[in-house]
């Protein structure tokens, strides 16, 4: 029983440092697609490829979050032991995950794929979404920055990054994720202009 426990908070452990390594990933790229936001009509194609580039870490973090909210509410001992977020960014999280999800792929579909007669639509929900989006992420990023700090550098402390299995995967994953943003944000380059977006 103690030896299933103790495998039990590990993994537990792994996907909090998982969550926290890929959160840390994407406060560097987001900030620096925040940068991109006041020049987005003449810096389009930046704007677009470093939107682009966030989507696959994002959904690593959406994946791993996800994962521990499933596995709280299915009842597993060793999640119920860790507990859950305050209450506050408990509520936040979905709201967060929604207004993300709708930001990046409502630019998306502002590039490939959305009818010409719904590009004014989708670009006001685009707007909306981020404006929305910049108030819940900030606090949920506030909420989560000490735990975030602590969790992020484990796997690469010596004494810590052993004590857990995986901290060589968790690293490579975030960075497979990056990797893969940075192959579709290439991709689809070649659209912007087509698109036009945000310079019609």
């Amino acid at each position: 029983m103690a030896r299933n426990e103790a495998r039990g908070d590990a993994g537990v452990e792994g996907n909090s440092r998982l969550t926290a390594q890929v959160a840390v990933i994407l406060l560097l790229l987001l900030f620096v697609v925040g940068l991109t936001v006041p020049v987005a009509h003449s810096q389009t194609r930046w704007h677009v490829f470093l939107g682009v580039l966030v989507i696959p870490p994002v959904l690593l973090k959406v994946a791993s979050t996800t994962w521990r909210f499933v596995k709280y509410y299915a009842g597993s001992r060793a999640y119920r032991r860790k507990g859950p977020p305050m209450l506050v960014l408990r509520l936040l999280g979905p709201i967060v995950v929604v207004l993300t999800l709708t930001l990046l792929f409502s630019g998306v579909g502002l590039v490939v794929g959305a009818p010409r007669s719904l590009r004014p639509l989708l670009s006001q929900i685009h707007h909306a979404s981020f404006l929305l989006w910049f108030v819940v992420m900030t606090i949920h990023v506030l909420g989560h920055l000490r735990e975030t700090a602590s969790l992020a550098p484990r796997d690469f402390l010596r004494r810590r990054g052993r004590a857990v299995t995986g901290a060589f995967a968790r690293p490579v994953a975030t960075l497979l994720s990056v990797g893969i943003g940075l192959v579709c944000a290439w991709a689809i380059l070649p659209y912007v202009t087509a698109a036009g977006y945000l310079s019609r």
